[in-house]
């Protein structure tokens, strides 16, 4: 960490990081938004978690919205309820939805509670949180895809990095000019070994210094290339799930031959800031682990 240049501040990263990390405390605000509400709901709609996919999704937040306890409901009928939600279900909500969501409401019978009014604002209340944070969030992704635009970057062409991802390792890294070479990149993400002992005699433990958050990146990213598509067994990335099975049949452990792809993966990264290229998937398929 001692050798590395001094950072050298740069308006541009500077308000990376600030989205980045704005971002970040919003995404918290929502899921606390979330939880609370899902306390609420609970005691208003038993069988709420069967209505819809997701909670936060668009179609779920307009329908608790509009009808904060099931006695809204009373006298709507299957029809009018799927017409209200075809608009924000982008018109996906069916007839069969809509008497799925009546039935379920009938079956768990009278809900109302004392101080009811109260009850509902407050979940009327959370919803419209939820909306504002998300309304941020959208806001703030629209800066970082022109911010990011502008770095002349390419890291999302590859697999596992989307705007994001890739607007937070710039964020962590900065200026990737101030790092000579990837084994620096590599130090200051504590990645690359420590080395103690003298001589011959020396042993290789793990770093538990240099930037955690972005030491976390390189492992999420990781991850990501050694995982499968879902409802099929083909690898992500067939380059480093092969790499990694290697190093499983070589003694390492599982963590230990993740780290080793976070190596490689400082190396991806680095090139592809440092060049300003786009990611070209390996094809060969390697027959020894290097």
């Amino acid at each position: 960490m001692e050798t590395l240049p001094d950072a050298k501040p740069n308006d541009k990263y500077w308000v990376i990081s600030q989205l980045v990390t704005t971002r970040t405390a919003v995404v918290q605000d929502i899921t606390t938004l979330l939880n609370q509400l899902h306390t609420q709901l609970a005691h208003h709609y038993p069988s709420y978690r069967k209505f819809f996919s997701e909670l936060d999704g668009k179609t779920s937040l307009v329908f608790f919205e509009k009808f904060p306890a099931p006695y809204y409901l009373e006298g709507v009928t299957i029809q009018e309820l799927r017409e209200f939600l075809l608009k924000p279900s982008n018109y996906a909500c069916s007839m069969k939805t809509a008497e799925k969501i009546l039935t379920l409401i009938r079956e768990d019978g009278c809900t109302k509670r004392e101080y009811q009014e109260d009850r509902d604002f407050i979940v009327q209340s959370h919803i419209r949180r939820i909306q504002r944070c998300k309304e941020e969030l959208q806001g703030i992704e629209t800066r970082l895809a022109i911010l990011m635009t502008e770095t002349g970057y390419k890291l999302e062409t590859m697999y596992g990095i989307d705007l994001v991802s890739a607007a937070a390792f710039v964020a962590e890294i900065g200026n990737i000019h101030r790092f000579s070479d990837a084994s620096k990149l590599a130090r200051f993400s504590g990645i690359a070994p420590v080395i103690y002992g003298s001589g011959d005699n020396h042993k290789h433990y793990k770093c538990k210094q240099g930037n955690r958050a972005l030491h976390e990146l390189f492992y999420r990213l990781a991850c990501r290339q050694i995982g499968t598509k879902r409802g099929s067994k083909e690898p992500n990335n067939p380059y480093y799930y092969e790499y990694y099975q290697q190093k499983l049949l070589a003694g390492k452990t599982k963590t230990q031959a993740i780290i080793c792809i976070m190596r490689k993966l400082v190396d991806v990264v680095y090139s592809l800031m440092k060049n300003k290229t786009e990611y070209v998937k390996p094809t060969v398929q390697l027959k020894q682990a290097g």
